[in-house]
């Protein structure tokens, strides 16, 4: 009879983890940034292990109890976590996820960006432009990659500051440990969504003002140190290149 209930949980869980995720054209995402103003907590809605083992798995979102951040670019982890006055950076898929969106894309479409795309705001833009170009519906959510060497980029890793609190939206900003990279060569993985707000995109970003609607989640990992988590604005280099799903 134990053995009967302990498989029956084992199951449950399974489906729990396995079956929650929502797929749109070729994203897909679990949980929601919103859940954690609505329930005051960060827990896991799924295992990173759940993906382990995918090929070509592009994938961003927080580490459950706001401990770190995770990105995944090309099926390789990268796990950052505050340590002390230092980050620390990890290979694992050993995490959960307080939520999470990722993709299976193995072909892309390069595209030069122009020096003329400096910032956060003609990024979005030019991202919107190009895929349309590229025929890709904007209106369903959609992966992009970026490479090259940017002059800056602001970011930050997750660190519980709400000392047992209840999280709220002025606690979640203040969980967060911020960084700045320059003239790193980095890999970017990011989503564009219009409709995803509060899901897994940001409904705010200190790099836009209040006028304009944020669109776009993404993280990177430099190629030149052991920098990788979350950006909050960028300003590009030049032979930047655009990754756009083929």
């Amino acid at each position: 009879m134990r053995v009967f209930v302990i498989a029956a949980l084992f199951f449950l869980v399974f489906i729990t983890v396995g079956t929650a995720a929502q797929k749109e054209g070729n994203v897909e995402y679990e949980g929601a940034q919103s859940a954690f103003f609505k329930t005051g907590k960060a827990d896991a809605v799924m295992s990173l292990n759940s993906l382990a083992g995918r090929k070509s798995l592009y994938a961003i979102g927080p580490i459950d109890g706001l401990d770190g951040e995770i990105t995944v670019f090309d099926s390789k982890p990268y796990i950052t976590k505050v340590r002390g006055n230092d980050f620390t950076l990890e290979q694992s898929f050993n995490y959960g996820a307080s939520f999470l969106v990722w993709t299976e894309q193995s072909t892309w479409t390069d595209i030069a960006v122009p020096d003329s795309v400096k910032g956060y705001a003609d990024l979005q833009q030019f991202v919107k432009t190009k895929a349309e170009e590229a025929g890709i519906d904007v209106s369903k959510p959609f992966a992009f990659l970026l490479t090259g060497t940017a002059d800056l980029i602001k970011w930050h890793i997750n660190i519980d500051r709400t000392d047992g609190k209840p999280i709220n939206k002025e606690l979640f900003a203040n969980s967060k440990e911020h960084f700045i990279t320059k003239n790193e060569l980095v890999d970017i993985i990011g989503f564009y969504s219009e409709s995803h707000q509060g899901k897994f995109i940001s409904a705010y970003t200190p790099a836009l003002g209040p006028e304009t609607k944020n669109v776009i989640h993404f993280h990177f990992v430099s190629r030149d140190s052991k920098a990788a988590g979350h950006i909050d604005d960028i300003s590009l280099g030049k032979n930047i290149a655009l990754h756009l799903p083929r």
